[in-house]
């Protein structure tokens, strides 16, 4: 059974219809990820292997890839599900991180479900040092910020 703290819910609304934001968001990542520490790490570039059992990856300037998890549904303008790991979880640390699309007139309602946070331990430092309310509003913020940046670029494509 999982607490209310073990998962963070955001939701925004692009100006596109279901079946493009679906591909804004999975063949734009790179594009509207926010770049740095606070998003992506060490930098990078971001993408989807668009199919179940792909993997949303970030290649380094090096050339190396770090695999943040794999895709376990795939449903072009209907809903993404993706295991989900920080550079500093251990191998068998994994959350999840589920993304609906759902028709809101000529619009999209766009809902980020990130899940799984109670499987870490409460001093993992994924959790930088906060209680559950602390990180949950922290965690809410981080994906506010992405889902916004989203936004705007359905909005600068001209959506």
């Amino acid at each position: 059974m999982s607490s209310a703290t073990d998962s963070v819910v955001v939701t925004t609304v692009v100006a596109a219809d279901v079946d493009e934001t679906f591909t804004l968001f999975t063949e734009d990542v790179n594009v509207w990820w926010k770049q740095g520490p606070r998003f992506r790490g060490a930098g990078g570039t971001l993408r989807f292997e668009p199919r179940e059992g792909g993997r949303l990856i970030q290649q380094d300037s090096d050339g190396s890839e770090f695999e943040f998890g794999r895709i376990s549904v795939w449903k072009p303008g209907e809903r993404l599900v993706f295991g989900w790991r920080n550079r500093n979880f251990a191998p068998s640390e994994l959350t999840e991180v589920e993304v609906q699309f759902e028709a809101v007139g000529a619009s999209t309602r766009v809902t980020v479900v990130h899940r799984g946070w109670d499987a870490l331990r409460p001093d993992h430092p994924s959790r930088h040092g906060l209680e559950d309310s602390a990180f949950g509003a922290m965690m809410g913020v981080w994906w506010g910020d992405q889902a916004l940046s989203l936004r705007l670029w359905a909005k600068a494509r001209g959506r």
